[in-house]
């Protein structure tokens, strides 16, 4: 482990011939590999993460209207932390630095959401990477601390990429039936279908998006799996289990090193859902919520 980043502590994990690197603020994932291939995409490590690459978003993720919600009958005030566009996102941890338990080819990160102005909840939380001959398996773990039911949602934002291909020839599938519409500050209106071209498959070049799909495909074993396939045959794999049952894919051309970046977010509640309600999960105090997602090569 090494500590000389603006992300802190740099954790390094080896299993045969898979490699990874977490960053310790925001548990993020910032670094994976198999036999050499580059499966995340990564940045300087003198830089902070851009693009919230790879962070965990806690209690939830994407954006809350104005940072204000309704909680009950009480009316709460977030930190507006997106002035671009007057929201709070992405949660509350994306800049805390996590504790840290690692062996050689797995780590465990922990941090505590403490009760806080527009959160007066106390969440613990733990995000779990370990290696596998395939990939990387992650689990998350939510416990409500406080002596109140606690409202939360999860999500993670990976940035990923197949080793040297060029990515804009990269052919990205998404096994969503629907789509979120959103307004000019990216804040949900309603929703439609999703372009059957993506489940299909669309090649990267050719689509532009900051979109959340919901109604997603599950295969008989409960995973969602999202695919991106380069031309000479090889195929990345990002799957989310149960209680992931929305996601956000976002590319965009100024991720550093890269002419074309994708990330693809399994979230468990879509934008704004503090305050539409949809697919918050209220933790008894002393419950604690487990999920789990993963990146394969095959």
């Amino acid at each position: 482990m090494t500590s000389l980043s603006p992300t802190g502590t740099q954790i390094h994990l080896t299993r045969g011939a898979v490699t990874a690197q977490i960053a310790q603020v925001g548990a993020s994932l910032r670094g994976l590999a198999i036999g050499g291939v580059d499966l995340v995409a990564r940045y300087p490590e003198d830089v902070p993460t851009p693009s919230c690459s790879g962070v965990v978003l806690a209690p939830w993720p994407n954006r809350i209207r104005d940072g204000r919600w309704s909680d009950g009958d009480t009316v709460r005030q977030l930190a507006i932390t997106e002035p671009k566009f007057g929201n709070a996102s992405h949660g509350l941890l994306r800049f805390t630095a996590y504790g840290i338990e690692q062996t050689d080819a797995a780590v465990t990160l922990s941090a505590t959401i403490h009760p806080q102005t527009g959160y007066p909840y106390e969440v613990a939380t733990t995000v779990t990477y370990t290696l596998t001959d395939a990939g990387v398996l992650v689990t998350h773990e939510l416990t409500n601390r406080s002596s109140e039911s606690a409202p939360v949602a999860l999500g993670t934002h990976p940035f990923v990429t197949i080793g040297d291909a060029d990515p804009r020839e990269l052919v990205l599938r998404v096994p969503a039936a629907t789509q979120f519409d959103v307004d000019d500050r990216m804040l949900p209106t309603g929703t439609s279908p999703a372009p059957e071209s993506l489940r299909d498959g669309v090649r990267l070049g050719d689509v532009d998006l900051d979109t959340g799909f919901t109604d997603l495909d599950r295969d008989a074993d409960g995973r969602v799996r999202h695919t991106l396939a380069a031309p000479d045959g090889r195929r990345l794999t990002l799957w989310q289990g149960g209680g992931f049952d929305y996601v956000q894919v976002y590319t965009t051309e100024a991720y550093p090193g890269q002419d074309l970046a994708v990330a693809i977010e399994p979230m468990t509640a879509p934008a704004d859902a503090f305050n539409s309600g949809h697919s918050i999960r209220r933790l008894a105090p002393g419950e604690t919520w487990t999920l789990e997602w993963g990146i394969e090569l095959g």
